[in-house]
């Protein structure tokens, strides 16, 4: 544990996943508003085609490193529960086996991206007249995947010994020089796309090196040692069993967001760009309402690991009121001024309705979409991560293709096809519930006959 870390095996919880959650929620907030400067100086300072290309990457960046980012939850739950059992050694050896395999990913990642990159963006079917600045984007973004991973890699280990505070700075100060470099790339070279994506991969470079630093001087008794550098075969395993669920249930939300948009983008430009703008507002309400569940999953591993069950429970009961105090009260504020935000981006009344309807749907519910990440951490906590991933699969997917093509048009209005998301978060909770009370039994029996045996040799 380190000096900076939160102790979760005692104290205060409440305290705990609030000290916790602010770093993290400064941090991904921060990551969503500078994506947003960085489309509004292209627009402003290049054109609206260098907006399109870099727009047209995006979804398709989101699914190809979805899974290996996924997989670093592996890692935070692997570690986390080490770390509560006491077990030094097998610690360090999962930091080692995960920041390895974190670059391997990343440089193989690297290679794919490159090479196919236009063949990648025309299965998307990305214009033509944006293919040429979109591709130069993609393969410059793609280049920096490997530090991208080795930031999210360390990121999620320290999370795990209970620093977030740490990882949200180095991500904020790669942002900050990010903006920085692609305004002088810009102004003084005359560049376009490639600004954006050069600064990218420096915000990579720092915010990975000052992380991977991190974890070389920390502190506190698990750290990386470059004797445990290796991909050691069981640690490697418990981390892909946890993160390749996580990361498949990443790219299930992305590919099922496409569904949505495809029956909106079908009214008209007005209506594309009036959820283009909501969906900028519910991207950081997203981070508000789910950072509670990114500290959650720690929590419950290293509790796990420690076998405090009574610990578990509260920590899950407290993870969900804290995080629908956050979600409710700010998406409550971003309902109530949806009509002022979304004329931050436009004059246009007609974009401005077709935003107000979204955000008044999906803002005021989003905290139970919080609830629903909560539960999705806490199952993975406790090594069950295929449950969030087939529930997702349900509700987030298939779910969704029954309600655009056969609920739907029983009732074509957008606030109508809007209630799909909370409706699919209820349902997602209600069956992790349903799997979460027997499993917790299950696992304190099996706690049982070893505290038996204690009492004997005693």
């Amino acid at each position: 544990m380190t000096k900076s870390g939160t102790n979760m095996l005692a104290g205060s919880i409440v305290k705990g996943l609030v000290s916790m959650s602010i770093p993290v929620m400064i941090m991904n907030v921060s990551q969503a508003l500078f994506s947003i400067i960085d489309m509004t100086v292209l627009g402003n300072l290049v054109n609206d085609r260098a907006v399109g290309a870099v727009g047209a990457c995006s979804m398709l960046i989101s699914l190809i490193t979805g899974l290996l980012i996924g997989i670093s939850t592996g890692a935070n739950v692997i570690v986390a529960k080490h770390i509560g059992a006491g077990n030094k050694r097998y610690a360090e050896k999962a930091i080692g086996t995960s920041i390895l395999f974190g670059l391997l990913g990343g440089v193989a990642m690297a290679i794919i991206g490159v090479v196919f990159a236009e063949l990648f963006l025309k299965l998307t079917n990305c214009p033509d007249e944006l293919l040429e600045q979109a591709v130069l984007y993609f393969r410059i973004y793609f280049a920096g995947v490997p530090f991208m991973m080795l930031y999210n890699f360390c990121a999620s280990i320290l999370r795990a010994k209970g620093n977030t505070k740490m990882p949200m700075l180095f991500l904020v100060l790669g942002g900050v020089v990010k903006i920085i470099l692609n305004y002088t790339l810009i102004i003084l070279f005359n560049t376009s796309v490639e600004s954006v994506g050069i600064a990218t991969v420096v915000s990579f470079a720092i915010a990975g090196g000052l992380s991977f630093i991190m974890l070389l001087r920390d502190d506190g008794t698990e750290k990386f040692r470059l004797k445990y550098f290796r991909l050691f075969p069981k640690e490697l395993k418990k981390i892909l069993i946890i993160g390749i669920p996580a990361g498949l249930q990443t790219g299930m939300y992305s590919f099922a967001n496409v569904i949505i948009s495809s029956v909106v983008n079908s009214y008209g430009p007005d209506a594309t760009t009036g959820i283009s703008i909501a969906n900028q507002f519910d991207g950081i309400l997203y981070h508000i309402s789910c950072a509670t569940a990114f500290v959650t999953m720690p929590y419950i591993a290293q509790n796990m690991g420690a076998k405090n069950f009574k610990r578990v429970k509260s920590v899950l009961i407290k993870s969900i009121l804290v995080t629908t105090a956050f979600g409710a009260s700010f998406g409550a504020l971003s309902a109530i001024f949806s009509g002022q935000l979304s004329s931050l981006m436009t004059d246009n009344p007609v974009v401005i309705a077709y935003s107000m309807e979204k955000m008044t749907i999906i803002s005021s519910t989003y905290f139970i979409c919080g609830i629903n990440e909560v539960m999705c951490s806490t199952m993975r906590g406790l090594g069950r991560p295929v449950v969030p991933t087939i529930a997702t699969l349900i509700f987030m997917c298939l779910f969704r293709f029954v309600w655009v093509y056969l609920i739907y048009p029983l009732c074509p209005n957008f606030t109508f096809l809007y209630l799909v998301w909370p409706v699919g978060w209820i349902c997602c909770i209600a069956t992790m519930l349903c799997y979460y009370f027997p499993t917790m039994r299950k696992l304190q029996r099996e706690l049982q006959p070893e505290k038996q045996e204690y009492v004997v040799l005693k």
